[in-house]
């Protein structure tokens, strides 16, 4: 009766400093209105836990958050706990091999709350206010959920942002990375390793340029805050009933799925990069991208290829002018259902508004 009345209960959503989380009784964090749990998990075959968080209702485990994902345990003893004002997972020697690093009033007690949101914070003991000293949203692994923010906290230098799986069970950092770039005018970059593979264009109050498929919604509503504390992208959702995901997956593509219960399964909304044409630079400068050609890389009038040889397997040299240019003759030619050029370097009249 004693070990009972002490033994964690798998519905709390909140984790004290006189309570911990082991491997071995698969007991775990459950939120408030039961949408998402926490716990340790094996992805794999490998021997190999991590501690993430899942969706709770949706019976596809769908992790869309992993604590250690650079530091598994290598076998089923692992320990998650409150120590020192910090929560933290030990390996089988007690040896911590993962912890949220706050530097909190230790002498204060806090505890570790899962909130309906897919947010897990750390807090004071006797607050319950939005005030964290930790939170699980300012570390995204793979996915965006409803409320989190991805760009730049400008007041504390925090800079949120995706990095994929190594594999589709392997949530070990893989190569792509999904960043915003705040230069005059922000866009977000995709990375393959450091190198740009993808661009999304910059906002232009109601989506992404570069990105059409970000149209309005009856259950999603997209929001670009750019100000003096923070620049940053988020997404809400009209319908707490509705879930639905951003996720950059292990092979570099931007995704948003939304769940079908009737079906009960995910379905891919849409996806970027959408084609070869909206590869980082595809084509060099002065040219431009058309799919439905062959080969895809065109010229823009008034310029040619700087090699005579360009081909689709080679087009990286892009184009040069024919003629010198002429200040006195030569104007500007509109180009319609294009991307912005890259906006790392751009002069923004900022008084101009967006009509």
């Amino acid at each position: 009766l004693i070990l009972f009345c002490c033994a964690f209960s798998i519905h709390a959503n909140t984790l004290s400093s006189t309570e911990s989380l082991t491997i071995s009784r698969n007991l775990t964090i459950v939120s408030p209105g039961k949408i998402f749990e926490l716990g340790f998990f094996k992805p794999s075959t490998r021997p190999r836990w991590y501690l993430g968080i899942w969706y709770k209702k949706i019976p596809e485990r769908t992790y869309v958050w992993v604590a250690n994902r650079d530091t598994p345990l290598s076998n089923s003893v692992g320990t998650l706990k409150i120590s020192d004002g910090n929560l933290v997972i030990l390996d089988h020697s007690n040896i911590p091999i993962w912890s949220t690093n706050t530097k909190g009033d230790v002498r204060s007690p806090i505890v570790a709350e899962l909130l309906d949101t897919g947010n897990l914070v750390i807090r004071y003991f006797n607050n319950n206010s939005q005030e964290f000293l930790w939170q699980s949203f300012d570390f995204p692994t793979d996915t965006l959920l409803p409320e989190m923010k991805l760009g730049w906290d400008r007041k504390t230098g925090l800079n949120r942002f995706l990095r994929s799986y190594k594999s589709s069970n392997d949530p070990t950092s893989g190569s792509f990375s999904y960043k915003l770039e705040t230069g005059v005018y922000s866009e977000f970059f995709m990375l393959a390793k450091n190198s740009p593979v993808y661009r999304t264009g910059p906002w232009n109050g109601i989506q992404f340029i570069g990105m059409p498929e970000m149209r309005k919604s009856d259950y999603v509503i997209y929001n670009f805050t750019e100000n003096n504390e923070e620049v940053s992208f988020t997404f809400l959702m009209t319908s707490q009933n509705t879930y639905s995901r951003l996720k950059l997956s292990d092979k570099g593509e931007f995704e948003r799925f939304t769940w079908i219960p009737t079906s009960s399964q995910w379905s891919l909304s849409w996806s970027s990069p959408k084609d070869q044409c909206d590869v980082y630079d595809l084509c060099g400068p002065y040219s431009y991208c058309d799919i439905n050609t062959s080969p895809i890389c065109h010229c823009i009038q008034g310029f040619e290829p700087k090699f005579p040889e360009w081909k689709l397997i080679d087009v990286a040299g892009g184009c040069v002018r024919r003629t010198p240019l002429n200040c006195g003759k030569d104007r500007f030619l509109p180009l319609k259902q294009m991307k912005l050029p890259d906006t790392k370097t751009v002069i923004v009249d900022r008084k101009i508004g967006m009509k």
